[in-house]
């Protein structure tokens, strides 16, 4: 054992002593590259918490509303801190779909009639078990509105259904027709300009559950169809209040930018493909009014709105479609408090399109506006899995007009 102890020692000291003199150190393991690492990772830290680290900018068209917000909404008034490895735009955006988790909800689903014949698919989210609003009749509601092609399994969607869980209230998710696989009944589906179907269901919400406040929230085109509703109806609404996430406010330069090469590739294409592959899963009742074939060849969303659906509502011109699926011209119109988040590095809703002057003219609405987070990202924390920026706005404001609501009476 002695002699063996021995050997080992021996062998261990020529090894060293062979790589001391004939091995090279590598960079990591340098002076040098331990330096440039350090150096490095400094100067990350520094542009970060001095260019990408801000505070957002709140936008209001009175001071009351202002208050309201900083007062029961603290969210409006922190630094939001992206996530640090992927706070640039495009990256929150392709990345939060595959990070973020999706929390299991089980949903009661219900199909309602529309006047022309169709049918809309609504997922309830009842929420029985609610302690703090054990009446059924009275428990607050949600109704939520999803993407262009998004369903009440997105996982924006479901977060905000554990929020509202989490506060005790009803949630119902709005899928737009034929998006969940449902068989369409007539040869329509739907579009950010026409406001039809969801009026329907704000009614048929109302006469299910009148004595309950209603609530809204829209994301994305969701977040379009709920404001331009809200620009039509103004006073004539049964909503007390509504948030818009990420939505487009001008069509015309959301086209724009998602048209630019790097854009295209990312995002406008694969959109394109998803709108497509909803036609052709639709095709044997769309045929009769429209040239599938033709529709399947189109490469943009631009050329797929010329083609499908500024004809399927009407319009002469795709350019007439966009400027009424814009609700940047009719803003003035909403007559309740509304609350809008949007990231200036959204490529979907280019930051010099949103809409800041009209804002400032309307004392029931507010702009929410961070630096970063993309569309539908607002990604914070070293491992963003569970919660959102975008997720602590939606709670905070919804809880803040259903327990403080009075205060916002008269804005």
């Amino acid at each position: 054992m002695i002699a063996l102890d021995f050997n080992l020692n021996v062998l261990t000291r020529d090894l060293s002593l062979y790589l001391e003199n004939h091995v090279k150190v590598g960079f990591f393991g340098s002076g040098v590259g331990l330096s440039l690492v350090l150096g490095f990772s400094a100067a990350y830290t520094y542009y970060y918490l001095s260019s990408v680290v801000k505070k957002p900018q709140l936008v209001t068209g009175g001071e009351k509303f202002c208050h309201f917000l900083k007062e029961h909404c603290p969210v409006v008034s922190e630094t939001y801190y992206p996530t640090f490895w992927c706070w640039e735009g495009r990256i929150q955006t392709l990345i939060r779909p595959f990070i973020i988790t999706k929390p299991w909800v089980e949903y009661r689903n219900e199909f309602i009639k529309t006047a022309d014949g169709g049918q809309i698919s609504l997922d309830w989210f009842d929420n029985d078990d609610s302690v703090c609003y054990p009446d059924t009749a009275s428990r607050p509601t949600i109704l939520l509105l999803p993407g262009l092609t998004g369903t009440s399994r997105e996982s924006y969607i479901l977060h905000m259904i554990q929020q509202s869980h989490a506060l005790g209230y009803r949630c119902v998710v709005f899928n737009n027709r034929g998006a969940t696989g449902e068989r369409l009944l007539t040869p329509r589906t739907y579009c950010a300009a026409n406001t039809e179907d969801l009026e329907t269901v704000i009614d048929h919400i109302q006469s299910t559950h009148s004595a309950a406040p209603l609530l809204a929230a829209g994301v994305s085109m969701g977040g379009m169809m709920l404001a331009n509703y809200l620009c039509r109806a103004g006073r004539e609404t049964s909503l007390r209040a509504a948030a818009v996430f990420s939505a487009g406010w001008d069509v015309f330069e959301c086209a724009a930018s998602l048209e630019k090469p790097l854009n295209r590739f990312l995002f406008n294409s694969y959109l394109t493909s998803c709108l497509k592959a909803s036609v052709n899963r639709h095709r044997q009742i769309l045929e009769k009014l429209f040239d599938i074939d033709h529709v399947m060849k189109a490469k943009t969303i631009r050329e797929f709105d010329e083609r499908f659906t500024s004809i399927m509502f009407g319009y002469a011109t795709n350019e007439e479609y966009y400027k009424a699926a814009s609700p940047c011209h009719k803003l003035k119109s909403v007559q309740i408090p509304v609350l809008c988040l949007n990231a200036m590095d959204d490529v979907f809703s280019p930051g010099h399109a949103i809409p800041v002057e009209a804002a400032k003219r309307n004392p029931n609405l507010a702009l929410l506006i961070t630096s970063h987070g993309g569309h539908i990202g607002f990604l914070e924390g070293i491992w963003p899995r569970c919660s959102t920026y975008m997720d602590r706005v939606f709670k905070q404001f919804m809880q803040a007009v259903i327990e403080q609501g009075n205060e916002l009476e008269n804005l």
